[in-house]
Order: structure tokens, then C-alpha cells, then sequence
């Protein structure tokens, strides 16, 4: 990329068959989609993509569709997460080589590793693998570690990392990295991944949201952005309210996993609207029930997603 990454940057979801393979056709599909209603770029494994889930072999399988698919009209960034730092590396050479504009990286977890040893990791990554390098702050799933400021900026400095994904849900923290990106000559990126906030989080000066729920309805989203860059900020809100209460999916499965009440909505609320052909989670985990998916879908309609 020789431009810094900005706007509307879906982690894609992964579409399975009913026998849990990979959907290839109706991941093309849902990536051509995305990029038609505006998106500005694409989140390849992440969360959202189910990543943990799957062998190396089928992370190769979706990220060379999302690459294909996409044939350059975005810039595609993958999740190269794992342990250590010797198998990122390894995870980041795959993605080079299938065609990525940048990687996602986390901090190495069931690894105990303090904050000298996390930057030595984002080092380490950059000096191995030539592309842009984007830190995921993903405390909830990784020890409950959180990337610092000031290592952040640091590593900024230093030419280690591009840019931030902060899904922390940390808001006091986000504008705190906001601030001194800013007085340090703004050398991130800053995604937001707090997809309810994304309003506030543009106002206090972010470049752009990684959102999930931006699977089921992306147009809202770049709406949201576009909106933004105007500067009309009362659009901006109405169109974060109605997201937010489209949303509400998420909090419609009762007695689940947060990977199936999550991903399992959405993907839930995307076969409704006719995006995917099924609601096919990663194995172990299993689709939301009938009932469930019926409070998602009379959701999906309430919110005029559907007709």
C-alpha cells in the first residue's frame, strides 16, 4: 500500500459449506459485494473470520480467494495471528506470498510475554516480512493484554508498524493514542473495531472502523463515513443509532458462546438478507438454534434490511 489505510475495512466473514469447508464461490461473492457497496479495504482472518478455527492450509484457501476476488480494487490486510513469533513469521511469509497488501498482528499469546518482549515480537515480524504492519488490540483474546501508548507510538517511530486495529473497547485509551499520534505527526493509522462508537471514535479523529456487523450491512457504514468526511455530524449519529439497534442481533442468541452469539448472528442476519447461502459456524461451534435465528431475522426486518 502506498497510501495509509482509511475508511471501511470489513473483517470478512468465512461462509462454510453445510459440511464446514470453505465456501470459496460464496466467499468471492460476499467479497464482491463489500467492495461494491463502498467498502475501502478488507480484513482477511480476523476474528470475525473465524480464524482460530481453521488449518494453515485453509487460511491459504481464504485469504487467495479474498486476494482474487478483490483483484486490487482494495486493499486486502490479512490476520497472521499464532503464539509466537517464529510462527507470525511464518504466517506473514503465507500471506506475502498470496498476494497481501499488510498483516494484522497481535501480541504472541499463551506465551507470557511482557512489554519488552511484545516489541521485540513487532520487530522481529517487520524485519522478516516487507509489508505494512497493522497492531491488533485485542485484550479479551489474547491473556488480557493490552498494547500501551506508548509502546504504540514507539514502534511508530521506529517504521515497525503502519497502524492500529484497537478493539479494546478501551475509549479513554483510543483517544489517548489519538493525541499522540497526532503531536507525533500522525505516522498510524488508527481503525476503530468499536463498532457501536464509531461516531464518537471519527469525531476524535480516527481513520477508519474494522467493524464486524459491517458484513451484514456495509452500506450503513460507509454511509456513516462518508458522512463524517462532510462534516455533517447529525447524519453521523442517525445513521450510529441505526446500526446500533440493528446490532441488537448479537444480543438475540441466549446461553451461547461469544465466538457463535457473535459471529453466528451475523452470520445469521446475512443469510436472511440473501448474502450467504448458510449460517455454517467453524466446528466446534454450532449455528444458532431455530429460535435464535428467528429473533435474529425479525431483527434483520424490523431494521428494513430485509423486505
Amino acid at each position: 500500500m502506498t497510501t495509509p489505510l482509511r475508511g471501511v475495512v470489513p473483517p470478512v466473514v468465512t461462509p462454510l459449506t453445510e459440511a464446514g469447508d470453505i465456501d470459496v464461490p460464496a466467499l468471492k461473492g460476499l467479497v464482491d459485494y463489500l467492495i461494491e457497496a463502498g467498502c475501502h479495504g478488507l480484513f482477511s482472518l480476523g476474528s470475525t473470520s473465524e480464524v482460530p478455527y481453521f488449518t494453515d492450509a485453509e487460511r491459504d484457501t481464504v485469504l487467495r480467494a479474498t486476494v482474487e476476488a478483490a483483484n486490487g480494487r482494495v486493499p486486502v490486510i490479512a490476520g497472521v495471528m499464532d503464539m509466537t513469533t517464529k510462527r507470525v513469521i511464518e504466517q506473514a511469509r503465507r500471506a506475502k506470498a498470496l498476494g497481501a497488501d499488510g498483516i494484522v498482528v497481535t501480541v504472541p499469546f499463551y506465551a507470557l510475554s511482557d512489554e519488552s518482549e511484545i516489541a521485540d515480537h513487532f520487530r522481529a515480524v517487520k524485519a522478516a516480512v516487507d509489508l505494512p504492519i497493522y497492531a491488533y488490540d485485542v485484550p479479551v483474546r489474547l491473556n488480557r493484554v493490552k498494547l500501551s501508548v506508548g509502546l504504540l507510538i514507539a514502534l511508530a517511530k521506529e517504521g515497525v508498524i503502519a497502524g492500529v486495529k484497537d478493539s479494546s473497547g478501551d475509549d479513554v485509551s483510543f483517544r489517548r493514542l489519538v493525541m499522540a499520534n497526532r503531536d507525533a505527526g500522525s505516522p498510524l493509522s488508527l481503525l476503530t473495531g468499536h463498532e457501536l462508537a464509531v461516531d464518537g471514535c471519527l469525531l476524535m479523529g480516527a481513520d477508519g472502523v474494522v467493524p464486524g456487523y459491517g458484513n451484514v450491512d456495509p452500506h450503513g457504514y460507509v454511509a456513516l463515513y462518508d458522512a463524517a468526511q462532510r462534516g455533517d455530524w447529525e447524519a453521523v449519529r442517525n445513521e450510529q443509532d441505526r446500526l446500533a439497534r440493528g446490532f441488537e442481533i448479537v444480543f438475540a442468541p441466549r446461553g451461547r458462546s461469544g465466538d457463535v452469539t457473535g459471529v453466528g448472528a451475523f452470520k445469521t442476519a446475512m443469510m436472511t438478507r440473501g448474502i450467504i447461502p448458510n449460517n455454517v459456524m467453524a466446528f466446534p461451534n454450532r449455528p444458532l438454534s431455530e429460535e435464535d435465528a428467528a429473533r435474529v431475522a425479525d431483527i434483520v426486518k424490523a431494521n428494513g434490511l430485509v423486505d
